[in-house]
């Protein structure tokens, strides 16, 4: 029998790359100061075990003559999170939802049982105990009858656990605190959170059990942890928004059984998470008429059209060097539509402070909203409101052209299903389905805007 000895040794949270000794930058996938020390067990051989997914054969077979029917989706009677999914939680699949503290994970993680009292489900908590997963669960409603409430951190004791009581979901509430025998380091470490990884996801294939784990984040707002992580479950999810505010916004970062184009919205109430089947309610503006600076824009995240308000200050430096900010939106690419501004329309902002802000907490990488955000910074410097029904919807280049954007006609219906009577999109923009009850305008470049925007 092989003696059990100890060594450090050094791996990338990045990649899971394993070194002798620190180095300034991995090797493997380049990052920098991402090496952490460990200490890990060697002289001992771990048995390879296979994982088996439900339905798959264990010998060659032609691609034509597999069978993809045996992925069978599970409703979560949650319709954001469904769609999100795909359809639904597929049969043996690993989802990781991650996001800050406090954002909502605990929380959306036990309504999914408490909302679907058909599934028996093993909720494992390593952070709280059962009393307070009770509390939790009094507070948000629901009939618990078919919930069981597990407090432990030791994965072969869950395993165990899990394979006796055989349950139609498993909740692992957080990941990082759990931690395996097979290693001899701490919960959280890398070598850690890969072992407890992949357990869970050999007794998710092996018994078709789908598992969600819950995972922390880093201050870098990505998930704690090595990367491999994120290669070895399914599907990735990611809270985003302001903890301090009331709306999150779940996006899929990962989904082999779906789309990655989705986005799920939902307000933080006092009884849970509430589903927000119309993003838009939170993102127009609620305010009276007649404020410079305000524009709204028909973004499209993933699949979803809806509008979003942006907010634009523009004032007079009060010292030598003018502030550039913004909050939800690139502030380098704000940099780029004001030199825009100034070299091909002639617009002098370069002495001036310019604050820039979306509505709701959203951050926005749409390339829609550079036409709204140019029309919130001239209307605020103007001091010149833009009327409260008309919205833009278009891309603005180094030039001062304006660009069309992908599916203009379905930002187009989302604006006129909400009662907007006017949008601005690109004169290049091939338009074939627009509703009636919405004017089109189409314009070419920035001072074509603003000449049918600020002198008619």
């Amino acid at each position: 029998m092989a003696t059990v000895k100890t060594k450090t040794v050094w791996f990338c949270k990045s990649c899971g790359n394993e070194s002798a000794k620190w180095m300034g930058r991995c090797p493997a996938c380049g990052e920098w100061n991402t090496m952490v020390e460990e200490t890990v067990a060697t002289g001992k051989k771990a048995g390879v075990q296979s994982v088996s997914v439900p339905g798959a054969s264990h010998k060659p077979m032609p691609l034509a003559e597999i069978d993809s029917t045996y992925e069978n989706r599970i409703s979560l009677n949650n319709a954001e999170v469904d769609r999100i999914l795909g359809g639904g939680l597929v049969e043996g699949s690993l989802v990781l939802i991650g996001g800050e503290p406090g954002i909502g994970k605990s929380t959306l993680s036990l309504q999914i049982p408490l909302n679907c009292p058909s599934l028996k489900t093993l909720y494992v908590t390593g952070e709280e105990s059962a009393r307070q997963v009770k509390l939790r669960a009094a507070r948000i409603g629901g009939d618990d009858s078919g919930c069981l409430i597990y407090s432990e951190t030791l994965m072969e004791n869950i395993i165990a656990e899990a394979r006796s009581i055989m349950p139609d979901l498993m909740v692992v509430d957080s990941v990082q605190t759990m931690f395996s025998q097979n290693v001899e380091s701490s919960p959280g470490s890398v070598t850690q959170i890969k072992e407890t990884a992949a357990m869970l996801l050999r007794f998710a294939k092996e018994t078709g059990i789908p598992v969600i784990l819950i995972g922390h984040i880093t201050k870098e707002g990505s998930i704690a942890g090595p990367k491999i992580l994120e290669h070895i479950v399914d599907v990735v999810l990611q809270f985003e928004g302001d903890n301090r505010g009331s709306y999150r916004l779940l996006r899929s970062i990962k989904n082999r059984f779906g789309s990655t184009s989705e986005l799920a919205v939902f307000e933080m109430t006092g009884k849970g998470l509430r589903e927000v089947s119309n993003p838009s309610e939170m993102l127009i503006p609620m305010h009276e008429e007649g404020l410079s600076g305000v524009a709204v824009s028909a973004m499209l995240d993933g699949t979803r059209p809806f509008l979003i308000e942006v907010q634009a200050l523009v004032s007079t430096a009060a010292y030598g060097t003018p502030q550039r900010s913004a909050t939800g939106f690139d502030v380098r690419r704000l940099n780029m539509l004001l030199a825009v501004l100034e070299k091909r329309a002639g617009f002098k902002l370069g002495v001036k402070d310019v604050f820039l802000n979306m509505a709701g907490g959203l951050k926005v990488s749409d390339p829609a909203c550079d036409l709204a955000v140019v029309c919130a910074v001239l209307s605020s410097n103007f001091d010149f409101a833009i009327p409260s029904d008309v919205c833009f919807a278009g891309e603005v280049g180094l030039s001062g052209e304006v660009r069309p954007v992908a599916q203009t006609e379905r930002r187009i219906i989302e604006a006129a299903r909400l009662g907007y009577r006017k949008i601005y999109v690109s004169s290049f923009s091939g338009l074939e389905n627009v509703p009636d009850n919405i004017e089109v305008v189409k314009v070419a470049d920035i001072p074509a805007l603003c000449r049918s925007l600020f002198t008619s």
